[in-house]
């Protein structure tokens, strides 16, 4: 159950990876084979059933890429995508402690949380693993994120990551720019570009690494030099770009 990204986070080193919202093992191979670390799988806005979300797991472990999934509101998204396989959770709009608590209780099996134990599932290799052994590799290796993307867990960050078992803080930035009001030029509006910039400084202080959507690769890079540890771009608009020059280049040519 070794989760590389976890690994990677730990040592201070960096990730670079995808937002899928479209169903697609084929994408999520091909991603493998280009180099990514690893791949969310966006089950927030994407329309994902949980065999679709087993799918992609299963996909993204045959080419080495460390499966995430974006949970959905439902409080039963966390179990039902741990139990096809997830290596890691990112759960958008946690603004508190308490929302961070409630994160790390359905992720963790007791002691340290709630979470419901099965061994027939695929995490276990369908009852091959159980007991202690496979409980405490889960608590050990399953990426804990949780979103910061309201002004109020812009507020809330340091009680937010102080939480034990939150592994790293993502900042939503499109999220983050509507609900400060700034919907006409979202992220790239100069105060949402300074509290971008301030939550790198406090991430820094709280020593817990920071995650980050990137549009393009000079954005990636930017990122990454900036000290972000967790870099994703969105593949859709990845696709959309390259479409879009290669319409304007037949365009030229016409």
């Amino acid at each position: 159950m070794k989760n590389r990204v976890k690994e990677k986070l730990k040592n201070g080193e960096k990730s670079v990876g995808a937002f899928v919202g479209i169903y697609s093992p084929e994408m999520v191979e091909m991603l493998g084979h280009a180099g990514f670390d690893f791949l969310v799988i966006d089950d927030e806005h994407g329309a994902f059933s949980p065999r679709d979300l087993e799918n992609m797991i299963r996909a993204a472990e045959c080419v080495d890429l460390v499966p995430i999934v974006r949970v959905a509101y439902d409080p039963s998204s966390i179990q039902k995508a741990l139990d096809r396989g997830a290596k890691g959770i990112q759960v958008p709009m946690v603004n508190n402690r308490e929302d961070a608590e409630r994160v790390v209780q359905r992720v963790k099996f007791p002691p340290l949380g709630q979470r419901g134990a099965n061994y027939t599932t695929r995490p276990a290799r369908y009852g091959k693993d159980h007991g202690i052994g496979f409980l405490d590799a889960a608590d050990d290796q399953i990426l804990v994120i949780v979103h910061i993307e309201t002004p109020e867990a812009v507020a809330n960050f340091e009680e937010i990551v102080s939480v034990p078992g939150i592994d790293m803080a993502f900042i939503g930035p499109t999220d983050l720019s509507i609900s400060m009001g700034y919907k006409e030029e979202g992220a790239r509006h100069p105060e949402v570009q300074k509290t971008i910039a301030q939550l790198r400084e406090r991430a820094q202080q709280q020593n817990i690494p920071l995650g980050n959507i990137a549009a393009n690769p000079a954005s990636v890079r930017q990122e990454l030099e900036n000290g972000t540890a967790f870099v994703a771009v969105v593949i859709t608009s990845v696709m959309m770009s390259a479409f879009y020059e290669v319409v304007e280049a037949g365009i030229r040519n016409d």
